[in-house]
């Protein structure tokens, strides 16, 4: 499964892409930031995002988008620019039939970490780890988006609401039974990584 992970941000915005290993493992694929001036109008602003956006989409052709989803905080133009945003990104995705998944920070930090209340710079540190990077990638946006991704890598499939815990496998709206692609990856790694655990 190859995920394409956005840190939203009006003047930077955070990309990454990542694929699916087997055994929870991911590899780096490609990693930047999408910038824009605040100097400029919000009309142009969006639009160098946007067109920043779509072109890591027709280059990478993600399977699915991890997006973060946009919460309150204490700055109103902050949030607003991260909204603004996300809908750009959406509207991308949806023009060329791409899953968007929306995941809230605590579950990144959960996901990368393992604990919901992690600090920037670890969870910094184990996109790093995860990745067999020699450190942390930088800008700090650039490394959100990998967090993003590997989020969805490793949650996101197990959240849809085709995946069945009990069974351990995916229906369709058809009830047949038939994962997706993408789903089939992440089902593959999964299992290797129940049988690594298992053999420990």
């Amino acid at each position: 499964m190859r995920v394409l992970g956005i840190d939203p941000g009006l003047t930077r915005c955070g990309i990454g892409i990542v694929d699916a290993l087997t055994a929870r493992r991911a590899k780096l694929i490609d990693t930047g930031v999408a910038r824009s001036s605040a100097d400029e109008e919000l009309g142009p602003r969006l639009l160098r995002i946007s067109q920043a956006v779509e072109a890591w989409i027709a280059e990478y052709e993600p399977q699915v988008v991890a997006l973060e989803r946009v919460f309150a905080q204490h700055n109103l133009t902050t949030v607003m620019g991260t909204a603004q945003v996300s809908g750009v990104v959406l509207r991308a995705a949806a023009e060329r039939n791409i899953p968007v998944a929306l995941h809230t920070p605590s579950e990144v930090k959960r996901a990368v970490t393992g604990y919901g209340g992690a600090q920037k710079q670890q969870v910094q540190n184990m996109v790093a780890k995860i990745l067999g990077l020699t450190e942390a990638p930088k800008p700090a946006d650039a490394a959100d988006a990998l967090a993003l991704a590997i989020c969805h890598l490793w949650r996101g499939p197990a959240l849809s609401p085709q995946y069945s815990q009990a069974s351990g496998k995916f229906s369709n709206a058809a009830g047949t039974g038939r994962a997706t692609p993408a789903q089939k990856a992440w089902l593959a790694a999964e299992k290797a990584a129940r049988r690594g655990t298992a053999s420990r």
